[in-house]
């Protein structure tokens, strides 16, 4: 398996693992996006956050990113991350090697805090985002209705950089991404 960076090429492949939880619960979007939509949302991400892509034998298995926390400026130094895996490939770490190529790369943008918004109950991303050390922190009850029910959503934080009372501006993924050695051609997960 491969990660490397997504390009909106790639907006097709991502859509077809990203209508599936359209369906469900796991994403509060209604109805998948078009895929030239999707093709804005990465190129868009990827002028300043990662978007990354995990491929075997030219099939897209899944995909994780980060975006803008929130919009206001003082929040740029946090970043709101998820990951999917295509349906059929649960279970075979390729969620797991998408998130910790993304927070090495966040980590070395300069960002000081991860946060992921889990909606509830879904064990599996729990446990994902246990595992990298994401605490959580909050959470948010009845605030999402979708397949004919009420759900909570949590909020999952994880430290990436220690605050200083002096912050320099993120990195730009560009730069950061070829020093970590990941281009559009990939690297070995």
């Amino acid at each position: 398996m491969q990660i490397r960076l997504a390009t909106p090429e790639d907006a097709s492949k991502i859509l077809d693992i990203y209508a599936d939880y359209c369906l469900k619960p796991m994403t509060f979007e209604l109805e998948p996006p078009t895929v030239s939509e999707m093709e804005r949302r990465i190129s868009e991400t990827l002028l300043s956050y990662p978007w990354l892509v995990a491929i075997e034998q030219n099939q897209i298995l899944g995909y994780a990113y980060a975006c803008a926390f929130r919009s206001r400026k003082a929040w740029r130094w946090s970043v709101e991350t998820s990951v999917y895996v295509a349906q059929n490939l649960h279970r075979r770490g390729i969620g797991a090697a998408l998130y910790k190529q993304l927070l090495s790369i966040l980590k070395a943008q300069g960002f000081v805090s991860a946060v992921a918004v889990i909606t509830l109950p879904n064990p599996a991303s729990v446990r994902v985002h246990e595992c990298f050390g994401f605490e959580q922190v909050g959470v948010f009850k009845n605030v999402g209705y979708k397949c004919d029910s009420w759900h909570d959503v949590a909020f999952f934080e994880l430290g990436l950089n220690s605050p200083n009372s002096a912050p320099k501006e993120p990195d730009v993924i560009a730069d950061v991404a070829l020093n970590l050695g990941f281009n559009r051609s990939g690297i070995e997960s």
